[in-house]
């Protein structure tokens, strides 16, 4: 089969589509042949090996969001069947889906939405999973109920306009109820987190609690870090409300003054949602969040955008490098075509 791969870390140009052998499911994989894939910025993170040196022995496949049909089942399969369509994020520890087929472990496999495009479809899985995790399993965010309510509670979510960041604002503001205000410091950005329902935008680059002050927040309840942990910690400390928290999907790349939360009890909290598939520990539950997320597509509830879409697998070098600018809105998708 064709796949995009590398065979060295380093830039974008280390990307180059060639042969490989089509892989073979195990006894709980799906053989997926693939009909979109999209990127995120741990695609450009794992192509220079996360800031870290080493070197490759063979073909390396990216890729950890896409959508296609399943062609083949492993022996212990029991959800799906051949010719299903599906969506999935996949995990790092193997190939990647940025080609012709991808095998995938079908407990991290969600049913494809109906409603949505090969492209929309594949923008999901990520970015879904990983919102969905954050703010309801890490921040402990009730889906409310007939008995509860999120009416008098506010979510902040740095960086909005991003991939993460666009769905957690539309699940938080139509799922989960809740006040949103995203950060954005572009023209562009800010209305295009005002498109996904941020009841405010206020600008990461300027002073943060006199925005909150002027637009009548006394402090927030969540933080959904998406930008910079190592930047803006102490700020979101700041503006923390008592018993709040702060969960970032980043990295903190030097020491943080953790004590800043104790007198409020605060809660510092990360999300990766290579996690449950990496470590075995209820791997299952994503294909729930993902037929639930599906659920929430067909209902019109959440609007993947897909704001940039390449008709080929050969755009895959300008896809990462528009995903490294740090100015792309919403995802980019390509459709697998060599």
């Amino acid at each position: 089969m064709k796949a995009v791969t590398q065979t060295e870390y380093g830039p974008s140009s280390v990307l180059k589509i060639i042969d490989v052998p089509k892989p073979v499911p195990g006894a709980k994989d799906l053989l997926v042949k693939m009909y979109a894939v999209a990127t995120n910025p741990v695609d450009c993170k794992a192509r220079i090996n996360f800031g870290r040196s080493g070197k490759l022995e063979g073909p390396k496949i990216l890729g950890w969001d896409g959508a296609g049909v399943v062609e083949a089942v492993g022996s212990e399969v029991a959800h799906f069947k051949v010719g299903d369509q599906v969506y999935f994020a996949g995990v790092l520890n193997r190939a990647g889906c940025n080609a012709e087929y991808a095998v995938v472990d079908e407990r991290i496999v969600g049913r494809k939405p109906v409603n949505l495009t090969w492209e929309q479809a594949a923008a999901v899985p990520l970015t879904g999973l990983t919102a969905w995790e954050a703010l309801t399993e890490q921040m402990h965010i009730r889906v409310p109920d007939a008995n509860s309510t999120n009416a008098d509670r506010v979510l902040l979510v740095s960086a909005g306009a991003g991939g993460v960041g666009s769905i957690a604002i539309q699940l938080a503001k139509r799922v989960l109820k809740l006040t949103v205000i995203a950060t954005a410091s572009r023209p562009e950005s800010v209305e295009f987190c005002k498109k996904m329902g941020a009841d405010h935008v206020i600008d990461h680059s300027g002073d943060i609690a006199a925005q909150l002050k002027a637009i009548n927040i006394k402090g927030v309840d969540y933080v959904l870090e998406c930008y910079s942990l190592d930047k803006y910690f102490e700020t979101w400390c700041g503006v923390l409300n008592p018993l709040g928290a702060i969960c970032s999907i980043v990295e903190a790349k030097n020491p943080l003054p953790v004590q800043n939360l104790m007198f409020k009890r605060g809660t510092l909290t990360w999300e990766l949602m290579f996690t449950r598939p990496l470590t075995g520990v209820h791997p299952e539950k994503q294909r729930q969040i993902l037929d639930r997320l599906a659920d929430y597509c067909e209902d019109k509830i959440i609007d993947p955008r897909v704001t940039v879409q390449f008709p080929s697998m050969d755009k895959m070098i300008e896809a990462h490098d528009i995903q490294e600018s740090g100015k792309a809105l919403g995802k980019l998708a390509l459709t697998v075509k060599f």
